[in-house]
């Protein structure tokens, strides 16, 4: 059985309800392991070689105060090898010009400290000015949008989550 941590704010909402989805998702073959983001240490985060991180944008499209509090820590591990699948959540309509920026900003600094950010996701669907997650013409992971597109989240879910299984081989 493969061991995944799962990394969000069990205090935030809308990521953790996603967190949820994703995990029912995976399924009975996959043990999947809860970890706060609002307690995470390093010897947790490295205790994982296979990662999903609920990371939603707070405001114009910065890093939730939890995760914004770990980067300097995660500046400091070398995450080479550990595979990190990241989602996020964005307001396409209320914050267009910096939609799911949270989640581009932490795979870059994962990506930049050796992890292999998996589960590029489309942007079909999407309507925004900008996003800090674009890596070429595709999102860095999976961006939800509860505010206006709720409707198309599980379906969303159900497709990255059958593409992790793929990657977390």
């Amino acid at each position: 059985m493969s061991k995944i941590g799962i990394f969000y704010s069990f205090r935030s909402t809308k990521t953790a309800k996603a967190a949820e989805k994703i995990i029912e998702a995976f399924g009975n073959d996959y043990q999947i392991d809860k970890i706060d983001a609002d307690t995470v240490n390093e010897e947790q985060f490295l205790s994982y070689n296979k990662l999903i991180l609920g990371v939603p944008t707070w405001f114009d499209g910065e890093l939730p105060n939890y995760w914004d509090e770990f980067v300097p820590a995660l500046e400091d591990l070398d995450l080479t090898g550990k595979k990190v699948a990241v989602w996020g959540m964005g307001d396409q309509v209320g914050y267009p010009e910096n939609f799911g920026d949270a989640a581009g900003i932490m795979c870059e600094l994962l990506s930049s400290r050796g992890a292999i950010i998996i589960g590029a996701t489309s942007t079909d669907g999407y309507v925004f000015e900008s996003s800090k997650a674009l890596v070429g013409n595709k999102f860095c992971g999976l961006i939800l949008d509860q505010e206006n597109q709720a409707r198309l989240s599980s379906h969303r879910i159900e497709q990255w989550v059958n593409d992790l299984k793929k990657n977390f081989k």
